[in-house]
């Protein structure tokens, strides 16, 4: 463990190079757009010279979490996220699983109200789709900006799994875009997530 100490620490989004330099190992992604590597965790830099007979002369940087290696969020994975604030054209939200294995840094994930459903884009509330508190199913797109991910629900099965209503308890799905609460029978809008059957 003794390199660990001497390896640079970086934070998500953090340039680690050209993608015409250098690959994208474990905890790093290249980005199509502008062929340019960075970081999707924090933790400690390394490069990885190319195995000798390797045609591709690049090294291969990657990002080793400075904490016990949880799962990080890539795109395409779903995740399971915790609601924290809802604006007028977006959702915040925390990263609290990705697929079954539950996070151990940080993360920090924004639907934008594109990327809520399929259909009918731009009658989208965003108000009446997801609450402060929601757990909502979501599918990574991207590593946004400001080191948010970009979330998607616009998919049947993704969107609100858990709610709770306004007299405290965990309401019931009724349709996907209502649920009710078993207490006072009050429904309220949300995005909500199909039920596998």
């Amino acid at each position: 463990m003794e390199e660990e100490k001497e390896a640079p620490m970086v934070t998500p989004g953090e340039v680690l190079g050209r993608s015409s330099d250098v690959k994208a190992g474990r905890g790093a992604y290249a980005a199509p757009h502008n062929n340019t590597v960075y970081a999707s965790l924090t933790g400690f830099h390394r490069t990885i010279p190319p195995p000798p007979d390797s045609p591709d002369k690049r090294p291969t940087v990657e990002v080793t979490g400075h904490k016990a290696h949880g799962p990080v969020p890539q795109p395409g994975s779903v995740v399971i996220v915790r609601v924290t604030k809802v604006m007028a054209r977006s959702a915040s939200a925390d990263i609290m699983c990705v697929g079954s294995k539950c996070v151990r840094e940080k993360f920090t994930g924004i639907i934008r109200q594109q990327d809520v459903r399929a259909t009918e884009i731009d009658k989208v509330d965003m108000h009446l789709s997801f609450h402060p508190g929601d757990i909502v199913k979501a599918l990574v797109l991207s590593l946004g900006d400001a080191r948010a991910y970009f979330l998607s629900t616009a998919k049947n099965e993704l969107g609100v799994v858990s709610a709770e209503s306004i007299a405290g308890a965990t309401m019931v799905p009724v349709s996907w875009t209502e649920m009710q609460c078993p207490v006072t029978g009050q429904i309220e809008q949300r995005k909500v997530a199909k039920a596998a059957s």
